[in-house]
């Protein structure tokens, strides 16, 4: 349960910062790129990111209707353009869930399909919808060959290196991506 507004807003900001960073990452060139046809880019996943937090998840906190605006390019273009729409949304955002209080945390508000869902429970699935995207995101930049920042400061490798082993570990099969397909 999200008991305490302070404490979600905080961890809610260190939540997206993993995700914003992803940008800088991505190079112009593949901005509007995708891994298959009809299928999200990232830019699409970094403009729906901070619309859908805005003006979904903060509108039906607050009991308002979903006013989500979709991922188009006309929301924000480049790089610049992406950064500044998810600096303001999330701006906006965070004013609005740090006003809630004890009482609103435990109301019930409507998701965009009309059901409804505690207002605490709905944050909770932003976050689990944020971490989604920004699987989504890794996935995409690794299958361009970039780099991702490990997401708490080690890697797998580093946290294996660094564990105290208590029963042998298998050794690792190497893999031939290039024989393997998605």
């Amino acid at each position: 349960m999200i008991g305490d507004v302070e404490s979600f807003v905080e961890y809610w900001r260190k939540v997206r910062g993993r995700t914003a960073r992803l940008l800088d990452i991505v190079p112009p060139k593949d901005l509007e790129c995708s891994y298959a046809a009809g299928k999200y880019t990232f830019g699409d996943i970094l403009r729906h990111l901070p619309g859908i937090e805005r003006y979904m998840y903060a509108e039906t906190v607050r009991h308002r209707p979903s006013a989500y605006p979709g991922h188009a390019t006309e929301l924000a273009r480049g790089h610049e353009g992406i950064q500044a729409w998810m600096e303001r949304c999330h701006t906006e955002s965070l004013e609005i869930f740090g006003s809630l209080t004890p009482s609103d945390l435990a109301s019930k508000c409507l998701t965009a399909s009309g059901t409804p869902i505690t207002v605490w429970k709905w944050l909770r699935a932003m976050v689990e919808h944020e971490a989604h995207h920004r699987g989504q995101l890794y996935m995409m930049l690794g299958m361009r060959g970039l780099a991702t920042p490990p997401l708490y400061g080690l890697t797998e490798e580093e946290v294996a290196a660094r564990s105290a082993r208590a029963a042998p570990r298998p050794a690792a099969r190497p893999v031939d991506h290039a024989q393997r397909k998605l």
